[in-house]
């Protein structure tokens, strides 16, 4: 999953960026608003972190003028404004979600999770298109083969879920157990059974592994 990082605070931007990364989020980091609106019209990124008060465009002016130009990428603003009518702005705008400064960096992540998860990449389809033969009914968490429903337990659905959620990128075994398992004590062979389980049920490139990475579902 793809991130562009707009703060002007250094500390604030380099704490978030090396968390992200840490959960295997690719981050691209900005200072000033102008230099992020060129790289949104020049990369595709899956969601946009902005502060608002920043040097060159602030953080309203930039959401607004991506939403004019029908450009829909979630949008999360960071700020440490209060009031009821900075709020209001950044969602008649177009923003998806606030986080009030001082925050912490779990939450930080819940809040991308979430977001995420309703807004699927943006899509429409109740359905995720996966390699022709699959597809994924994201409301239901059911997954199918060639229109047919493969029986899954509920944490296979779960790990099938949040692996296409960052389609295209390696989620660790740690972001599993974490996510997945809410940390709780089991071992990390009991998560690569279940990967082993899913890939039985599917087929062995259904989802792929990089030993010390972690494991995706490709886009």
């Amino acid at each position: 999953m793809k991130i562009l990082l707009l703060e002007d605070d250094y500390l604030y931007k380099i704490s978030i960026k090396e968390y992200l990364e840490d959960i295997d989020f690719n981050v691209d980091d900005f200072e000033n608003g102008n230099d992020a609106l060129d790289a949104i019209y020049e990369n595709t990124y899956d969601l946009l972190l902005l502060d608002i008060r920043i040097p060159g465009m602030d953080g309203f002016e930039l959401v607004q003028t991506i939403r004019k130009d029908q450009i829909k990428t979630p949008v999360i603003i960071l700020t440490s404004l209060t009031d009821i009518s900075n709020l209001s702005k950044g969602y008649e705008l177009g923003c998806n979600d606030y986080l009030k400064k001082p925050f912490d960096l779990l939450e930080l992540k819940y809040r991308i999770d979430q977001l995420v998860q309703s807004k699927c990449f943006d899509s429409n389809e109740n359905f995720i298109k996966l390699y022709d033969i699959y597809k994924f009914d994201i409301q239901k968490n059911i997954l199918y083969k060639n229109e047919k429903i493969v029986d899954l337990t509920q944490k296979e659905s779960e790990v099938v879920s949040l692996l296409i959620q960052n389609r295209g990128i390696y989620v660790s075994i740690e972001s599993l157990h974490e996510v997945i398992w809410e940390n709780k004590d089991i071992q990390y062979a009991d998560i690569r059974m279940c990967i082993k389980r899913l890939r039985d049920k599917t087929d062995k490139n259904f989802i792929l592994n990089k030993r010390f990475v972690g494991y995706k579902i490709d886009k």
